[in-house]
């Protein structure tokens, strides 16, 4: 079963460049735990940053091993902490087929 989570970042005004090009550091460590981003889009005018993240096993277990690992701690060596917010959810595709 696949499990999607919803990643919405609220980032401080002027500082989206910085959250941008350190945000693709933490991609290959959550690939090495087996997950994918299914899309990513910042939001300039809102500071906003919003990304959905998929995973086909155990989400929560995979999480808890992601966030345990020495590759996600050093990719965080390097992070501008320039989040103000976030709202971080399980969600499920409602997309109609056409």
């Amino acid at each position: 079963m696949t499990t999607i989570q919803l990643r919405r970042y609220t980032v401080e005004p002027g500082r989206m460049d910085d959250f941008l090009a350190w945000w693709p550091s933490v991609i290959g460590p959550r690939s090495q735990h087996g997950f994918r981003v299914l899309y990513a889009y910042a939001d300039d005018e809102h500071s906003e940053f919003v990304w959905a993240v998929a995973h086909d096993g155990d989400f929560d277990a995979a999480e808890k091993a992601y966030s345990a690992s020495p590759e996600r701690a050093k990719a965080f060596e390097t992070n501008p902490n320039v989040v103000k917010s976030m709202v971080v959810s399980k969600v499920r595709d409602v997309t109609p087929s056409v």
